[in-house]
């Protein structure tokens, strides 16, 4: 990995968010997993170096179950960065998180399959445990300033990740509502469980955009076109939070053991 620090943050954008800084620096980064989804753009959120990397592609070509995330990862790794945001559309399970809110998860559910999600291979052998796998100093800041900028926050929520890429079904969907879990998305998983495995903060903030099919009868099923729209009609309050929040963190990680994961996971 490189030893010249060019950001300290990282921001990972999905569905509908290509387009975050101004006035950037696109830097080309080959992994040893192979290369990431993008090439990543770094750019100041005042004083603050922040790197973005369009998760799916900066064309939107890379389909959820295909995306290299270990790559990605890596990639924010490999230039110094240490705290990691990551916004994503996801699908509401229960009525009272709503399409335009934001949920700040602080759990979630692998529903995945075939993902290659650790680079734990040896020889040295580490069991990292994702029991409270999101930063609390980075969750704690995103409430704050969420509530502080008037927009609607969920302080905790259980994302459950499935493989897309298509939808659930109705029986598939109420399933996950009646376990009493909020958020559905797709790509929260492994890329969240790997920036802690690198040692890293990890922040998900769900914008929700449509209620997922088990709430039958009373919604309409989601559609892809939807999710855009809702997302894109939120968009400039997603960026006023990260705009916001990133300017408010410490400079050092004090309140947090995720630097030390991998040391403290490792048998």
């Amino acid at each position: 990995m490189t030893e010249k620090k060019l950001a300290t943050v990282g921001v990972f954008g999905g569905s509908g968010f290509y387009k975050f800084l101004d006035n950037i620096e696109e830097v080309k980064i080959a992994t040893p997993y192979g290369m990431p989804s993008d090439n990543l753009f770094i750019g100041k959120v005042g004083d603050v170096s922040v790197a973005f990397m369009p998760r799916h592609g900066r064309n939107h070509t890379i389909m959820p179950h295909l995306i290299n995330y270990r790559a990605n990862v890596w990639a924010m790794k490999s230039i110094g960065v240490e705290r990691v945001i990551s916004p994503c559309a996801a699908g509401s399970l229960q009525k009272d998180v709503k399409p335009g809110d934001f949920v700040i998860c602080d759990q979630f559910v692998d529903w995945t399959q075939g993902r290659l999600s650790t680079t734990i291979e040896g020889p040295v052998v580490a069991h990292p445990s994702p029991a409270d796998l999101y930063c609390p100093e980075m969750r704690k800041l995103a409430i704050q300033t969420g509530k502080d900028l008037g927009i609607t926050i969920h302080e905790t929520g259980t994302v459950v990740v499935i493989n897309g890429p298509r939808f659930s079904t109705k029986a598939e969907s109420k399933f996950f509502t009646a376990q009493g879990w909020e958020v559905i998305n797709m790509t929260a998983f492994p890329e969240n469980y790997l920036v802690r495995e690198m040692d890293m903060c990890p922040l998900n903030i769900s914008l929700i955009t449509d209620y997922d099919a088990g709430l039958v009868g009373d919604v309409p099923p989601v559609s892809h076109h939807e999710v855009i729209k809702v997302f894109n009609s939120n968009i400039d309050k997603l960026k006023s939070l990260l705009f916001t929040m990133i300017e408010k963190i410490p400079a050092e990680r004090k309140n947090c053991t995720c630097a030390t994961t991998l040391e403290d996971s490792q048998v």
